[in-house]
């Protein structure tokens, strides 16, 4: 009888020779760890605006749109700005026409510091209305007083 040798290989030695074919996730989840945190660092920064001192109501907030808001800020000092440039009170209207020409809203969000008098903002709001420009958003904080039967009272 004719013996045959039959070589035996382990395991260990058929994978050596073969390629890998399972994807390596932790570099991919390292990565996207790294990035989550930049993106949470990084979004409270990107929020443009004058840094008011709003004041505080009971009103819900505005939907988000899908599109950056126009926003008209009215510090307590300094000029009014629009869309964080700054607009001399006669031009205010003119930037607003042009910068509403390539929108598909006609929304103005109103950032007014809550210290500034109430007449301004009426001003503000009626050269608004008269230019045409009727949906104006007032934006506020939330949780100040409901000034019902429920309300705090504050």
């Amino acid at each position: 009888m004719a013996s045959s040798v039959v070589k035996r290989t382990s395991r260990k030695g058929r994978r050596r020779n073969m390629p890998m074919s399972e994807i390596n996730v932790t570099p991919f989840v390292d990565v996207m760890l790294v990035l989550l945190i930049i993106f949470m660092v990084a979004a409270p920064l990107m929020t443009a605006g004058v840094p008011l001192n709003l004041p505080e109501t009971a009103a819900s907030a505005v939907p988000t749109e899908q599109e950056e808001p126009l926003v008209i800020a009215v510090p307590a000092e300094g000029a009014m700005q629009v869309m964080d440039q700054p607009v001399a009170d006669d031009q205010m209207v003119t930037a607003l026409r042009a910068a509403l020409a390539d929108r598909s809203t006609s929304r103005v969000f109103l950032r007014a510091d809550g210290t500034i008098p109430y007449a301004r903002v009426v001003q503000i709001m009626g050269a608004l209305n008269a230019a045409g420009i009727t949906d104006i958003v007032l934006v506020t904080e939330t949780g100040g007083p409901r000034m019902d039967a429920a309300g705090t009272g504050n």
